[in-house]
């Protein structure tokens, strides 16, 4: 028996070697398919196998009785799950493979049969069996001892992983969407669970629930519940962590079923954590939590990726829920749901009168500033913000993650804030905070322990530094006002002035004496510039000495001036019948104020010594305060962690050149020699 000692990586290459045996019958966009539910099954076996012979004879005895087997077979198993075949991977024979392998999966209880059916592993034997492979496939992974004292959880689910990473890169897939980084993870529970400690020492053996909206394979799950089972070191009795999830693809569904099974609470040791993980489907169109609140969350919902599919269910809740449901405060632009989880992950936080609840999520960095103010995006943010949810924002450092080597920032959020973090949010740069790693994908770089206790121990002192910031929330607010500038216009009556009003409605509702006598009116003028307050002064003159000709109405005064008109900085404002200056739509302007500031003396300062005849619309209001302006809400990074570099001296540059030239210039020496 080969031995599963080592880390994922290598345990993967091993397994994957199976691949071998399966090109030429397989394509190899379907090795995953294969690989993974027998690595499955294969752990799941050798976790039963102490417990098998004892679990087959007590179904024996007991399966016609009308006792509760089930009860039976896992007090026996000490696991949530059971087998009562009398095969393994090891016995299930040459000839007749198929069929006995077919009888050994569906002898698994209930909770252990499902992760096999969303794999649709019955399909995948036959295909086995059709190329003459499966017993083979069996052979080679009954071969493997994956128990877990052999294979930690933790290295179990690195080889989960690593192995859905390389299967996504040979199908050019998001099969990584889903996963995140173990460092990232560590981090990220680090931070969530850190702020608690005093209250762990407090109440040993406290239960919490921890909640993951888009679960993957369980990694964030599993981490949370081995960080907290560490704290037994410190504390009397450790805290424990009871997880819920939800995940949308079958496959990495299946995975997370298959991790929990394995999972047992020392507090309730009988307890199927499998039950709380839900799917596979879309968290956001079908929560599969209503109504719950939780402890704890985490999550990684996929970077930039549509909610088309949702879009129906979601914009249902938005309308008809509003702020009893989850996406009250408004809805992002089509191609990005990742605020969707983050409104969600609010939703799900255990009310403060209930202890409170924090949660730490994983986002690109377009949520930070997407969408002007007015916009769903920027709503979202007012909303989180205005309702003090938000308690720190973590810049991750580039190529941390599988498929992506874009920035990333990890939000905390809190309904339990601390009274020195009321009303504020604490930005914390930790982009230089990485070490260099072999590629893994995109992968370069990785945050050690080390930088991991630096960042906490940054959150943990919420005091301003180098790499932190304390902000008042409003500092991220601001108010855009309308700008307007008068419309100052000339009439220049031109042929080709004429020829466009004799294509205007107002024209060519006119009797045709009429018109006739208008052209003769407008010829005696044909060359002059008048003022804006010409055409209407002209008609009533007209009307005066021809009743009958002069009988047109402001549509014809309107016509006249956008036929002849000509925009002219020196001409005179038009105004209103009121006497109040028109405004220009052309010159139509718009101004961010600091939320903070009166935006009349932002007015006074930044615009009037530039533009003295502009204006404010005061019209322009927001929806909700009906204050001047809308209220926008945007988390600029670089605006406070900015450090100017001046550029390089042109000496050091020319000599840089200089020496660069030499060089060349001596290769090609040595080429022509």
């Amino acid at each position: 028996m080969v031995e599963g000692n080592g880390s994922g990586a290598s345990l993967a290459d091993f397994i994957w070697k199976n691949a071998e045996d399966l090109w030429g019958d397989f394509k190899h966009t379907d090795f995953g398919k294969v690989i993974l539910p027998f690595t499955l099954l294969r752990r799941l076996e050798c976790v039963l196998d102490p417990t098998r012979k004892d679990v087959v004879a007590a179904y024996a005895t007991h399966k016609g009785s009308g006792i509760d087997t089930d009860l039976i077979l896992r007090q026996i198993t000490r696991y949530p799950f059971y087998n009562t075949s009398d095969y393994t991977l090891g016995t299930l024979g040459g000839t007749k493979t198929r069929q006995n392998l077919q009888d050994y999966v569906a002898r698994f209880s209930d909770n252990a049969r499902v992760i096999f059916e969303q794999f649709d592993f019955s399909n995948t034997v036959v295909r086995l069996d059709k190329a003459g492979l499966l017993f083979k496939i069996c052979t080679n992974f009954a071969g493997i001892d994956l128990h877990p004292e052999v294979v930690p959880d933790r290295v179990m689910s690195n080889l989960y992983e690593h192995l859905i990473r390389r299967f996504g890169a040979e199908v050019n897939e998001g099969a990584e969407d889903f996963m995140t980084p173990r460092d990232v993870v560590h981090l990220a529970t680090t931070l969530l669970l850190d702020p608690d400690d005093a209250l762990f020492e407090a109440n040993p053996g406290l239960i919490r629930t921890l909640y993951d909206p888009a679960c993957g394979t369980g990694g964030f799950l599993s981490d949370a519940v081995s960080h907290v089972a560490e704290y037994g070191n410190r504390f009397k009795v450790s805290p424990v962590l009871v997880p819920y999830g939800q995940e949308l693809e079958p496959e990495t569904h299946a995975v997370c079923l298959a991790g929990m099974l394995l999972r047992t609470l020392a507090c309730d040791p009988g307890r199927d954590l499998s039950k709380n993980i839900a799917g596979p489907y879309s968290t956001l169109s079908r929560d599969a939590f209503a109504g719950e609140r939780f402890h704890y969350g985490l999550a990684n919902p996929p970077f930039g990726k549509k909610w088309e599919k949702d879009q129906k269910a979601v914009e249902a809740e938005h309308k008809d829920r509003g702020f009893d449901g989850r996406f009250g405060p408004g809805l992002p632009r089509i191609n990005d749901g990742s605020m969707l989880f983050l409104l969600h992950l609010a939703s799900k936080l255990e009310l403060p009168e209930k202890g409170g609840g924090r949660a730490a999520i994983v986002l690109s960095g377009s949520p930070l500033f997407n969408g002007g103010a007015g916009s769903g995006e920027s709503e979202v943010r007012r909303w989180l913000l205005e309702s003090d949810l938000v308690e720190a924002i973590v810049a991750l450092p580039t190529e941390i993650f599988f498929r992506t080597g874009i920035g990333t920032y990890l939000w905390i959020l809190s309904n339990k804030k601390p009274d020195h973090r009321r009303h504020k949010v604490q930005l914390i740069n930790a982009t230089g905070l990485w070490t260099s790693i072999r590629n893994e994908g995109n992968k370069r770089r990785k945050i050690s322990d080390e930088q991991i206790r630096q960042i906490a121990d940054l959150y943990a002192a919420a005091e301003p530094g180098e790499l932190s910031r304390v902000l008042d929330y409003r500092t991220f607010g601001y108010r855009r006002i309308r700008v307007l500038r008068p419309l100052r216009m000339r009439l220049h009556v031109t042929e080709e002035g004429l020829a466009k009003l004799r294509e205007e409605k107002a024209w060519l509702k006119l009797k045709h004496v009429q018109q006739a006598a208008w052209v003769d009116v407008l010829a005696a003028h044909l060359g002059s510039v008048q003022p804006f307050s010409w055409a209407e002064r002209l008609v009533a003159d007209v009307a005066r000495a021809d009743a009958e000709v002069g009988k047109v109405g402001k549509t014809f005064v309107k016509a006249l001036v956008r036929a002849l008109g000509v925009r002219d900085r020196e001409g005179e404002p038009v105004l209103d019948s009121d006497d109040k200056a028109v405004a220009d739509p052309d010159l139509t302007d718009y101004e961010n104020v600091p939320l903070a500031e009166c935006v009349e003396d932002y007015f006074a300062r930044e615009v009037l010594p530039h533009v003295p005849d502009a204006w404010i619309d005061e019209t322009f209001r927001d929806d909700k305060d009906k204050g001047m302006g809308r209220v926008g809400y945007e988390i600029n990074f670089n605006r406070y962690f900015y450090k100017y570099v001046p550029p390089r001296k042109l000496e050091e540059i020319d000599a840089d050149l200089k020496q660069v030239e030499a060089e060349i210039a001596a290769l090609l020496g040595e080429v022509t020699e």
